[in-house]
């Protein structure tokens, strides 16, 4: 039982990954089809857990999507 010694890693999600968790289930979902992942790699990428290089480019670059959709939208 050594885990007490070592510090403690604190995960630092980015604004988009922040963002992204804020969203609804439905929503995760079509944007973890459209990044052709799973929705739990998409929760796992949205909590700053290790993800592949693949899919972390698919999601934001699916997420950018959204965002520009909905300023587009307005």
């Amino acid at each position: 039982m050594r885990g007490f010694l070592s510090s403690a890693i604190t995960q630092t999600p980015s604004e988009s990954q922040d963002a992204f968790r804020g969203l609804s289930r439905s929503r995760r979902t079509k944007l973890a089809k459209a990044a052709n992942t799973t929705l739990i790699k998409a929760d796992q990428w949205a909590r700053g857990d290790a993800s592949a290089a693949e899919v972390t480019t698919a999601l934001e670059h699916a997420f950018a999507a959204l965002k520009a959709k909905a300023a587009k939208k307005k």
